[in-house]
C-alpha cells in the first residue's frame, strides 16, 4: 500500500492522490507491504531506490546506513505484536531524499499509528522531513520505554514470588512444579522481548547518530536538540533495558535453583525413609528364616517381641535424623 502524507495549516495530511502519482508537494510517502508497481512508482518519481524485503534484514551496518545519490538510507529494527505472548522483530527503512520522508515497511507498529494521529493535528512537527524522522523515532523511544517499564515491573512480581519466604504458604510438590514452570514461561518471555527490544534501541542510537553526523542533511538548531535529547534517552533505555536482561537472567539462575531445592528435598525423603525402614526390614527378614533352632517361635510373647522390636528399631533412627536436622 502507497501513502502520501502533505504538510498543511492544520497538521499532516493524508492526500488521495490518482492511482500511479505521487504529489509534487507530499512530504512523507509511506510504503506498507509495497507491490513491485508502488516500487518501481516510487524509484521513478523520486529518483531513488527502494529496498527489498531481503535486503532490509542485512545487519552490516553498511547495509543498514549509506548514503547514495545524496540521500539518506536507515534501517531500524523496530519490535511488533508485543501484547501477544510471541513479539516480532521488523525492519523499517527511513529515506530522506529531496526534502522528503520515504518509510518501507512491512508492518503496521503502534508507533506509527499514534504519530500520525498526532501529526493530524499539530503542524508543528511536520515542519520538514526530517522533523518527521524525529516525531517517528521519537515515537518508537517512547514505545520501548512503556514496553521496558512493563517489562520491569513483570520481573520485579516474578522477584517477589521466586523469593517468597517458605513459612508463607505450604505448597505440594505438584503445585510447586507446576507454579515454577509458569515462572519459567514469564522469565523467558520478558527475556526475549527485553533483547529485542535492546536490539531495536541500538539500531536507533546508530540512526541517530548517522543523521547528526551527515553533511547531505541540513538540521535546524531546534531538530538537532531533539535528535542529541533523542540519543540520551536511547542510550539510557539501552542501559535499562542491559539491566532488566541481566534481572531475568538472575531470575531464571534462581528458579532453577529453586527447582533443585524441591528435588533434593524429594530424594531427602525417600532416602530417609529408606533409612528408617531398613532394620525393622532387617528383623523381619531374620524372623523371616524359618530356622527350627529360633527360641522365640516357641514363646508365647515371640511375636508380640518381634513387631515391637521392629518399630523400635524404626522409632530411633527418626528420632536421631530428626534430631541431627535432616528432616
Amino acid at each position: 500500500m502507497l501513502t502520501t502524507f502533505v504538510a498543511q495549516a492544520q497538521g499532516l495530511t493524508r492526500f488521495d492522490a490518482k492511482p500511479g502519482t505521487i504529489p509534487a508537494d507530499a512530504l512523507w510517502v509511506d510504503l506498507i507491504e509495497p507491490t513491485q508497481q508502488e516500487e518501481q512508482l516510487v524509484e521513478s518519481a523520486l529518483g531513488i531506490d527502494v529496498p527489498t524485503r531481503e535486503e532490509m534484514k542485512e545487519i552490516e551496518a553498511s547495509n543498514r546506513l549509506y548514503e547514495e545519490s545524496g540521500a539518506l538510507y536507515m534501517t531500524i529494527t523496530i519490535v511488533t505484536h508485543l501484547e501477544t505472548e510471541l513479539p516480532v522483530s521488523s525492519q523499517i527503512t527511513f529515506i530522506l531524499a529531496k526534502d522528503r520522508l520515504i518509510t518501507n515497511r512491512y508492518s503496521d507498529p503502534l508507533p506509527f499509528q499514534r504519530f500520525i494521529a498526532y501529526a493530524e493535528r499539530h503542524p508543528t512537527v511536520c515542519g520538514s522531513a526530517v522533523s518527521l524522522l524525529a516525531g517517528l523515532v521519537e515515537a518508537i523511544v517512547n514505545r520501548m520505554a512503556d514496553v521496558l517499564e512493563r517489562v520491569g515491573a513483570d520481573l520485579d512480581q516474578l522477584s517477589s514470588e521466586v523469593f517468597a519466604p517458605p513459612q508463607k504458604y505450604r505448597r505440594s510438590a505438584k503445585s510447586v512444579a507446576r507454579d515454577s514452570r509458569t515462572i519459567l514461561v514469564r522469565v523467558g518471555q520478558n527475556g526475549d522481548l527485553t533483547s529485542k527490544a535492546r536490539e531495536s534501541l541500538v539500531s536507533l542510537n546508530r540512526l541517530l547518530t548517522f543523521v547528526q553526523q551527515s553533511g547531505a542533511v541540513t538540521l535546524q538548531n531546534d531538530v538537532r536538540a531533539r535528535l542529541r535529547t533523542l540519543s540520551r534517552d536511547v542510550l539510557a533505555l539501552s542501559d535499562h533495558s542491559s539491566f532488566l536482561g541481566t534481572k531475568a537472567t538472575f531470575l531464571l539462575e534462581a528458579t532453577l535453583g529453586m527447582l533443585n531445592i524441591e528435588q533434593n528435598n524429594i530424594i531427602k525423603i525417600f532416602s530417609v525413609a529408606a533409612a528408617v525402614f531398613l532394620p525393622p526390614t532387617l528383623i523381619a527378614s531374620i524372623y523371616g528364616m524359618n530356622f527350627q533352632l529360633m527360641p522365640e517361635l516357641e514363646w508365647l510373647l515371640g511375636y508380640p517381641f518381634a513387631v515391637g522390636l521392629m518399630v523400635v528399631s524404626a522409632i530411633l533412627p527418626y528420632f536421631y535424623f530428626k534430631r541431627r536436622g535432616w528432616l
